[in-house]
């Protein structure tokens, strides 16, 4: 009797330590794949860095470099990003020194850094040209390997970052246009990315869709992208800046991002994750303000509306999802 107590005891104590094994397994399984389909990134914009000791009517650019050593040091502070990327206007002039300086704070991030031209990034008549500009960034970074001002990467499986390049350099304008070589190369990769089954994650300066209507920061040719990015049916989202706004809008299976500058109230930036899954897309945003609230306190005075620039709640958090 005793010999039995002590098997049946024995193999009660073995299907625990099985079951405590297999739900070891099972749970190191499930975050591997959950963790293969995650990409966390950093969006920063309007960086805006300048030598300025005066501020403009609405820009704190005598605040700009403790502004973006203080995002620097934030993101820096953020686990396990897959890399950082800005949409345009790192600098307030295409200045060499300030591109220089720019580079310095950027290669203290502990993550890959990516980055996409803004208008402030361009200008016509500058010794600094566009080519220049970019073949400086390239040095400095070794993880744009491109040829051209426009490009993409694979950041993880399941992702497709697309870097556009809507700037004009050959008139003054703050409008910005895709040249139709870009669009015919932007179709390619986005029906590359239809196929291997890829989340396309675009990136440029100028907003598709305005955070509010501006004649003269417009894309002047926005319904021909629209003809290109209305041909896939997939889940896509298009990150911008420019506007300085906080905004998030969903349209059909097209998420818009805008997001604010940093030298503009709410002197802000996001972490975003997505998460691609079997039958939708999950977006959740992280919106994070500058620490320097003094500094934050002098832009919102200089800010004409800052509620049009810091949007509603959920143009700053939350969690937004696209079926496929």
């Amino acid at each position: 009797m005793k010999k039995n107590n002590k098997r049946k005891k024995s193999s009660f104590i073995g299907k625990i330590a099985y079951w405590l094994v297999f739900a070891v397994f099972v749970y190191f399984g499930v975050n591997t794949l959950s963790y293969a389909d995650t990409l966390k990134f950093a969006h920063i914009s309007d960086v805006h860095l300048s030598d300025k000791t005066v501020d403009t009517s609405y820009k704190v650019l005598s605040h700009s470099k403790e502004l973006f050593k203080d995002e620097i040091e934030q993101i820096n502070d953020h686990s396990n990003l897959d890399f950082v990327i800005i949409t345009g206007d790192l600098v307030d002039k295409p200045q060499k020194p300030l591109l220089e300086d720019a580079c310095n704070q950027l290669e203290k991030l502990k993550y890959p850094w990516y980055f996409a031209f803004g208008n402030h990034d361009a200008a016509v008549g500058t010794s600094f040209k566009k080519d220049k500009y970019f073949d400086y960034i390239k040095k400095r970074n070794k993880n744009i390997k491109s040829e051209t001002q426009y490009y993409s990467f694979v950041p993880k499986k399941g992702y497709r970052v697309i870097v556009l390049d809507a700037t004009v350099d050959t008139r003054i304008t703050a409008n910005g246009e895709l040249p139709d070589e870009q669009l015919k190369w932007l179709d390619c990769q986005l029906e590359e990315a239809q196929t291997l089954n890829q989340v396309p994650l675009i990136f440029m300066h100028h907003p598709l869709h305005e955070p509010f209507p501006s004649f003269h920061h417009r894309l002047t040719n926005a319904s021909d992208l629209y003809a290109v990015l209305h041909k896939y049916k997939m889940p896509m989202a298009i990150f911008t800046g420019h506007y300085h706004a906080t905004r998030i809008y969903k349209e059909d299976n097209i998420l818009h991002v805008s997001t604010p500058s940093l030298v503009t109230y709410p002197c802000a930036f996001r972490f975003v994750t997505v998460n691609n899954l079997k039958h939708k897309v999950i977006f959740t945003f992280d919106y994070r303000e500058t620490t320097l609230k003094d500094v934050q306190k002098k832009a919102k005075i200089l800010t004409f509306s800052s509620g049009t620039y810091k949007g509603e709640e959920s143009d700053r958090n939350g969690i937004v999802i696209i079926e496929k």
